[in-house]
């Protein structure tokens, strides 16, 4: 199957002189098309930051990153941030709107940048898709957590991204609304054929994944198929 991620003997430090982490080593892995990955494990064990080396929001220290057969070396950050608002989506924990546009703009701006026509139009309809559709012209403010991940998710979902990459979706969510973002995301990622990768600390959210991949210590410990 064709891959959609493929690391060889990833590395990155982050910081300065003495206060400089070692924080990924040697990471190696292959994430097909159209799979569903957990990145799992305790605190401080990299997940995130390979999120972001893989997303091309963190530029690896040394080893092979490529998405969509794309080598991201080959890219200066122009180019990276074209390619990245071509092919991929994020999501984060924190919800990232902007608080003084309305729920449409937060959606529609990003794809009016990016130079997609008919912007304001497709970004109310990935509000809807997402159960928005009476909530286009609220600003964050006046949402709900779980509303504002859902513009969240919308936003990342508009462009049609390839990958999409979650960094505890529901982590700022209480149970219920996190399972419904939760369903969300896994039946638009696979009604899309996208591959989702999703950094989790929640046990019931990996075990959804087709795969979940363990780390520890800046290195992948194990990596296993999700046992039906």
């Amino acid at each position: 199957m064709a891959k959609a991620v493929e690391l060889g003997g990833v590395d990155l430090s982050l910081g300065r002189g003495a206060s400089r982490v070692h924080i990924l080593k040697g990471v190696t892995l292959h994430i097909d098309r159209g799979e569903s990955v957990g990145l799992v494990g305790p605190s401080g064990s990299g997940k995130s930051t390979l999120l972001m080396v893989l997303g091309g929001l963190e530029r690896a220290d040394s080893g092979t990153v490529r998405l969509l057969d794309q080598d991201f070396a080959k890219l200066d950050e122009d180019g990276l941030a074209r390619f990245r608002g071509r092919h991929i989506g994020v999501v984060f924990q924190s919800f990232h709107l902007i608080p003084t546009m309305t729920a449409l703009e937060n959606v529609a701006v990003p794809l009016e940048l990016a130079g997609v026509p008919g912007a304001f139009s497709l970004a109310e309809a990935e509000l809807a898709a997402v159960g928005l559709k009476e909530r286009v012209t609220h600003y964050p403010s006046e949402l709900s957590g779980g509303e504002q991940q859902r513009v969240a998710l919308a936003r990342a979902l508009a462009p049609r991204p390839d990958v999409l990459i979650a960094d505890e979706p529901t982590g700022n969510l209480d149970e219920a609304t996190g399972r419904q973002i939760a369903d969300l995301l896994f039946a638009k990622t696979a009604e899309r054929g996208a591959t989702l990768v999703l950094v989790t600390h929640d046990p019931s959210l990996a075990q959804r994944c087709a795969r979940t991949i363990r780390m520890r210590s800046g290195r992948i410990e194990t990596s296993e198929p999700v046992s039906a």
